[in-house]
């Protein structure tokens, strides 16, 4: 079926023209325009196409997930080692991508190869999709002709970053779901229950319990004031989402997570796995020593080993080795230190880093699966007191129902 698209080309003369021409693929236009002398400056599909006539939802229809970068990029490397080209094989993923998003941003990729562009280069252009390690290490492979195997790489490290947060995500979906459920056990009593024995307290009359009293206070707060609380709350939250948004905020608030009871360790553990994780995927590609950790302080996803492995760079590049200035950050294990130095010692780096960031796998999951277990009864017993003990308060008075009786 053949597709329109919009093309601007320049003449023998130097004259740009511009118009509309009708072909089955964007290099069968650029051909044809080719062989009628012309120049293509650029060939796009027409912008009514069904592709991008759909609508869209910014943030949410534009969203590209790490799982389908991870599937886009095996595939890719499957079909670069069965010897298809690049532009031929960034075609077939476009077609096949289910999310209409990422299939723009593949077919934007296909389009600056096909003009010329490095493939590293094009994908720079879309951060969203291929973050700055992904572009190193496809460019690394680039120049070292194994671009195949560095793909094959990226997706090892993308798909165990997603099974990382899939852990997380299961470790938190439960008490997320108990705690919003008390949330609205707890709003539905307050605003509807509560009121009813309110009316019979005062029909009573005499001292109520203090616990009641606390407990209708606050009814009538919730009642009467609900728009304010909720406006108090999302303005809450979007001043919150606003601080972490600084490098002060999200440094103070990243120095907080590690200090938490329990989560603590868990959000330290999953730091120094993939701290661990990528490094050895740049060392392994062969990205510079410098320029890797400046990829793994951008892409750790905590502040607090971003400024550690910013240090350590400052201290490489002044001839030490990685090992000795990690010793200085607290963030760091001993463990993980000696192990990088035994790695630096043996040239076997990267090997090192693929042992530290498995070890780690396996610590976080074993601390998701103790938590999951420990965190069910605790919540259980925290619906329970909190439902609980707001019956308690509402029935107390009725315990001495006679002497509130005039």
């Amino acid at each position: 079926m053949a597709t329109t698209f919009a093309y601007k080309v320049k003449d023998r003369e130097g004259q740009v023209h511009s118009g509309e021409m009708e072909g089955s693929s964007q290099s069968a236009v650029t051909k044809a325009l080719r062989d009628r002398g012309f120049q293509p400056l650029a060939v796009d599909e027409k912008k009514d196409s069904a592709l991008q006539k759909e609508i869209r939802i910014p943030g949410l229809t534009d969203r590209i997930k790490l799982k389908e970068v991870a599937i886009f990029s095996r595939q890719f490397a499957t079909m670069i080692n069965a010897g298809l080209s690049l532009l031929r094989a960034l075609n077939i993923l476009a077609e096949q991508t289910p999310n209409k998003a990422f299939a723009r941003t593949i077919i934007e990729v296909k389009n600056d190869v096909e003009r010329g562009t490095s493939l590293s280069a094009a994908m720079e252009k879309h951060p969203k999709a291929f973050n700055r390690l992904y572009t190193s290490m496809v460019k690394a492979g680039e120049v070292g002709g194994v671009l195949d195997d560095t793909l094959v790489r990226l997706a090892d490290t993308l798909e165990s970053q997603v099974e990382l947060r899939a852990k997380i995500k299961s470790a938190m979906m439960y008490p997320i779901a108990v705690f919003g459920l008390v949330i609205m056990i707890v709003a539905a009593m307050l605003m509807f229950i509560v009121p009813m024995f309110e009316d019979l307290y005062a029909d009573l009359g005499g001292e109520l319990p203090v616990p009641t009293k606390m407990l209708l206070a606050v009814s009538k707060v919730v009642t009467s004031y609900w728009w304010a609380l909720m406006i108090v709350t999302f303005g809450s939250l979007f001043m919150f989402r606003r601080w972490i948004a600084t490098d002060s905020g999200r440094t103070t608030f990243d120095k907080i997570k590690l200090k938490l009871p329990i989560f603590g360790n868990l959000v330290h553990k999953t730091a120094i796995a993939r701290f661990a994780h990528t490094l050895a995927s740049l060392t392994k590609t062969g990205v510079p020593i410098l320029q890797a950790m400046d990829i793994v302080a951008e892409t750790s996803g905590n502040a607090v080993v971003s400024a550690a492995v910013l240090d350590v760079k400052a201290s490489v590049r002044e001839g030490e080795s990685i090992a000795k200035p990690l010793e200085s950050h607290s963030i760091f294990p001993p463990m993980v230190v000696q192990m990088i130095a035994v790695g630096e010692e043996t040239g076997a780096l990267d090997t090192m880093l693929e042992k530290i960031g498995s070890f780690y796998d396996q610590e976080v999951q074993t601390m998701v699966d103790g938590l999951t277990s420990l965190i069910e009864p605790l919540l259980i017993v925290v619906l329970g007191a909190t439902v609980g003990g707001m019956l308690i308060s509402l029935y107390m008075p009725m315990f001495n129902v006679i002497n509130l009786i005039d």
